[in-house]
């Protein structure tokens, strides 16, 4: 990729949408009186109006649960594709809609931003805790949650695919910096889990992450390398597409070290599964704070030097 930009994956999703808007027909967007910040509505929209549905994007107005519920309808009606915008803390209002839409296995695309205490300045009531494992505890649903521009492209494209199952994008505020400046002919994120790097051919550490927490995984492993301490960063975009692999596959993700860790900002409590009777989970277990977002998880010690603190903890007992 040439000039490779760091961006929020919001951001990311936008770009997208400016490529699939203008060449899939079906595609229709909307917001819950958020398109600024959800980033989606594009240049190629087209406002559906009262009195005039020849477009291609609604303004719901701070109507979540309403529109969540259009959308099943959309989606139910013929071969049209929706997706609608809020912030993710809003998930909880559009909750009976997403679970009716896993229920009756429609393609419904439900683009979350602002999806954690990387949020910043807005605050614990707009900060998503434990909106993640909520989400992720619904059947037939797929939560997406990716690290960076590539992953946000692949992540579009497998909820697009996906016509039997709504995908939740859960997209940052913050900008990310690209896990890998090379788009690969295979989809990564398809296999919902993949090994993005490693400090050393034999590792003694696993780092499962996801979203803008890839980042800060690769930056502990970086510096754990320094102590002699090698790792490999996993990122899981999707735990629901993983946890459908083969078993082989599973366990060479899982089951090559002693020792894992997640990090993810928000509830630990859907990671703990992966990380057996040597893991420890890092995340946010209470409300959040109203700050900078790098002071947000400075306090909550989502930080690489805090991190590998209790991580040298364990391996050293």
């Amino acid at each position: 990729m040439k000039n490779p930009e760091n961006i929020a994956t919001r951001k990311s999703s936008e770009k997208i949408l400016n490529v699939l808007t203008k060449s899939i027909d079906q595609l229709v967007g909307g917001s819950a009186d958020l398109a600024g910040s959800n980033n989606t509505k594009t240049k190629y929209h087209k406002i559906i109006k009262p009195g005039d549905f020849n477009g291609n994007y609604i303004h719901y107005g701070v109507r979540e649960h309403a529109m969540c519920g259009a959308m099943n309808g959309i989606a139910l009606h013929s071969n049209l594709i929706p997706y609608g915008g809020t912030f993710l803390i809003f998930s909880d209002y559009c909750k009976p809609s997403i679970r009716l839409s896993a229920l009756m296995g429609q393609r419904v695309i439900y683009v979350m931003t602002h999806d954690s205490i990387g949020l910043g300045e807005d605050g614990p009531t707009h900060q998503p805790i434990e909106q993640l494992s909520g989400l992720r505890a619904i059947p037939n649903l797929n939560v997406f949650r990716p690290a960076d521009t590539i992953e946000t492209f692949e992540c579009w494209e497998l909820a697009l695919m996906n016509k039997k199952t709504p995908s939740v994008l859960a997209l940052t505020r913050q900008k990310t910096i690209l896990i890998s400046n090379k788009f690969l002919k295979e989809n990564k994120c398809s296999k919902g889990a993949y090994e993005v790097s490693r400090s050393n051919n034999i590792v003694n550490l696993t780092i499962f992450a996801s979203g803008s927490e890839v980042n800060l995984a690769q930056e502990v492993s970086h510096k754990l390398a320094t102590q002699n301490i090698y790792s490999k960063v996993i990122s899981v975009p999707c735990q629901e597409i993983f946890e459908k692999q083969n078993k082989n596959y599973k366990e060479k993700i899982l089951n090559e070290t002693k020792y894992k860790c997640s990090i993810e900002a928000g509830s630990t409590d859907c990671w703990k599964k992966y990380l057996g009777s040597y893991g420890i989970s890092f995340g946010i277990n209470e409300f959040g704070k109203s700050a900078p977002y790098k002071d947000v998880y400075e306090h909550f010690e989502l930080t690489a030097e805090k991190i590998i603190m209790k991580i040298k903890k364990i391996i050293d007992k």
